[in-house]
C-alpha cells in the first residue's frame, strides 16, 4: 500500500502495475476513490487554507473536490487582499522613493509622474496570474473544482448552487469548512460602506484617484498598509486608533512606539486613544465625528475618502452550518477541537473562520495538517511559531512572545537588540532605519521572541520562526555563520546581544 501511495502522488497512471491495481478495491487508477464512490474529502472555500487543504489531500491519494464560489481561487488573500495590497505596496513605494530618495544615491531623475490606472492594472495583472497558477495546481494534483455556493444538506451530502445556474449535489466521506473570514462592520453600526468614499480593504485596492486627505480607522495591519499606499502617492492621511498604539494584536510595544515615529516622519498623522462616533456624506466630503476613547473631548475630521478597518469575522453565510450539527461560538467561529474536528464527526474546520489570527499562512499550516489528520491521524501546526508581517517600509515582523506578555506571566526573560545603523549593508544600502530584538527565557537562553523593525523585516523573520520551532537558544543562532554583507547578519548581533555582547555595536 506504501508504494501504491507513492506512485499516486507521482500523478503517473500508466506506471500503475495492474497487480497492485487489483490488489486494492480502495483505490482507481489514479490513486483515487472510483467514480461510483463519494469524495474522501470536500473542501469547502478556495482560499490559502482551503486550497492548500485540497492540493494535500488530493497528493495523500484521496478523492477530492473543492467548492468555492467566488468563481476564481485564493479567497480574499489572492484576490483582494494580500496579493494585491503587496503590488500596490511595492510599487507606490518604486514611486516615492524615485520621487524623494533617488537624488541622494546619485540618480537624478525628472518629470517622474504617476499612471494610477497602470499601476492598478499592474496589480490586476498579478493578481490574474497568480489565481490562474493556483487552478492549473488544481488540475496537476487533479482536484476537483466546483464553482459554486456550498450548503449542507447533512454532515455527508453537500448542494451547490453553481455560479453558471442550476443545482449539483456532492455525497462526501470528509468535509473541511474553509470559508475565511470578511470585512467586519463598524462597531454599533452608523457607517455604510459603499466601496467609493467609504471603502473597505476592497475598495481601497481600485480607488481611481489619488485623494486629497484620507482617513483611516484602525490603525491594524491593513489600515497602516492601505494607509502607507495611498500617502506614499499623494493622499494626507490620519490614522484614528481606539487603542493606545498602532500595529493590532501581537506587536510589542517597544516596536509600535518606533513604528509609529517612522511613519509619521513618512507624513503619516495619527489620533490615538480616539473614537469614531459617526462618518456622514457632505457636499462631497465625509465628515467624521470622533472623541476620546475613554470619553471626552470631541472633533470633527473631514476627508475624501474614508477607510474602516476595524478587523475581519468569520464568514458562514449559506452554509446552512445547522443541518450538518456545526457548533458557533458567540463570536460566530467555528468551534474545533486540536485537530480541527468540529461538533460533527467527519467534518474539520481551518482558517479564518475558526479560532487564531486571520493570517494566511496560519490557514496554510492547518490545511496541511487537518489534510494529514484525515490520512493518517497525525498532523502539526506549532501555534507559538506563527509569524506575522506589517509590509510597509520598513517592514516590520515578529513571532513569539511580546514583552509585555511576558511581564503579564510572571517570566524572567533578557532581551538582546542590534541596530540597522550598525550593521553594513543596510548602511550601504542608505536604508537602516529600525532594530532586531531577541527576547529568551533567562534561565535556558532558549528563544521566546524576535520582533524586527527595518529593511526586508518579513524575509528575516522566517529564520527566527525556525529557531523557535526547534526550540533554539539565542546561543545557537549567534554561533550559526551569516554571510557578510547580509542585512541577516543584525539579526545574528542581536542573538549576540541577548546572551552576551555584539561585537559590532
Amino acid at each position: 500500500m506504501l508504494r501504491l501511495q507513492k506512485i499516486a502522488q507521482r500523478n503517473t497512471p500508466r506506471r500503475l502495475p495492474q497487480t497492485i491495481a487489483k490488489a486494492s478495491q480502495v483505490y482507481g487508477r489514479r490513486g483515487f476513490a472510483t467514480a461510483s464512490d463519494p469524495y474522501e474529502v470536500v473542501v469547502i472555500g478556495g482560499g490559502p487554507g482551503g486550497y492548500v487543504a485540497a492540493i494535500k489531500a488530493a497528493q495523500l491519494g484521496l478523492k477530492t473536490v473543492c467548492i468555492e464560489k467566488r468563481g476564481t481561487l485564493g479567497g480574499t488573500c489572492l484576490n483582494v487582499g494580500c496579493i494585491p495590497s503587496k503590488a500596490m505596496l511595492n510599487n507606490s513605494h518604486i514611486y516615492h522613493q524615485t520621487q524623494h530618495d533617488l537624488q541622494r544615491r546619485g540618480i537624478d531623475v525628472s518629470d517622474v509622474s504617476l499612471n494610477l490606472a497602470n499601476m492598478l492594472k499592474a496589480k490586476d495583472d498579478t493578481v490574474e496570474k497568480i489565481t490562474k497558477g493556483v487552478e492549473f495546481l488544481f488540475k496537476q494534483y487533479k482536484v476537483d473544482y466546483i464553482k459554486g455556493s456550498a450548503s449542507f444538506v447533512s454532515p455527508t451530502k453537500i448542494s451547490v448552487a453553481l455560479n453558471e445556474g442550476g443545482e449539483t449535489q456532492v455525497e462526501t466521506k470528509n468535509v473541511i469548512i474553509a470559508t475565511g473570514s470578511e470585512v467586519a462592520p463598524f462597531p454599533g453600526g452608523g457607517i455604510e460602506i459603499d466601496e467609493e468614499q467609504i471603502v473597505s480593504s476592497t475598495g481601497a485596492l481600485s480607488l481611481q484617484k489619488v485623494p486629497e486627505k484620507m482617513v483611516v480607522i484602525g490603525g491594524g495591519i491593513i489600515g497602516l498598509e492601505m494607509g502607507s499606499v495611498w500617502s506614499r502617492l499623494g493622499a494626507e492621511v490620519t490614522v484614528v486608533e481606539f487603542l493606545s498604539g498602532i500595529g493590532g494584536a501581537g506587536i510589542d510595544e517597544e516596536i509600535a512606539k518606533q513604528f509609529q515615529r517612522t511613519l509619521s516622519k513618512q507624513g503619516l498623522k495619527f489620533k490615538l486613544n480616539t473614537k469614531v462616533v459617526s462618518a456622514e456624506k457632505q457636499d462631497g466630503k465625509v465628515v467624521l465625528k470622533t472623541e476620546a476613547a475613554k470619553g471626552g473631548k470631541e472633533e470633527t475630521l473631514d476627508a475624501d475618502v474614508v477607510l474602516v478597518a476595524v478587523g475581519r469575522r468569520p464568514f458562514v453565510d449559506g452554509l446552512n452550518i445547522e443541518a450538518a450539527g456545526v457548533e458557533l461560538d458567540n463570536k460566530g467561529r467555528i468551534v474545533i477541537d486540536d485537530q480541527f474536528n468540529t461538533s460533527a464527526q467527519n467534518i474539520k474546520c481551518i482558517g479564518d473562520v475558526t479560532f487564531g489570527p486571520m493570517l494566511a499562512h496560519k490557514a496554510e499550516e492547518e490545511g496541511i495538517a487537518a489534510a494529514e489528520f484525515i490520512k493518517t491521524g497525525h498532523g502539526h501546526v506549532n501555534y507559538h511559531a506563527i509569524p506575522s508581517v506589517v509590509y510597509t517600509h520598513p517592514e516590520v515582523a515578529w513571532v513569539g512572545k511580546t514583552e509585555q506578555e511576558l511581564k503579564a506571566s510572571g517570566v524572567k526573560y533578557n532581551v538582546g537588540k542590534f541596530n540597522f545603523s550598525a550593521n553594513s549593508r543596510a548602511k550601504a544600502n542608505l536604508d537602516s532605519d529600525g532594530f532586531v530584538k531577541f527576547i529568551t527565557e533567562q534561565e535556558t537562553d532558549r528563544i521566546l521572541g524576535v520582533h524586527i523593525i527595518g529593511p526586508n523585516a518579513g524575509e528575516m523573520i522566517a529564520e527566527g520562526t525556525l529557531a523557535i520551532e526547534y526550540g533554539a537558544s539565542a546561543e545557537d543562532v549567534a554561533r550559526t555563520c551569516h554571510p557578510h554583507p547580509t542585512l541577516s547578519e543584525a539579526f545574528k548581533e542581536a542573538a549576540m546581544a541577548a546572551y552576551s555582547k555584539p561585537i559590532h555595536q
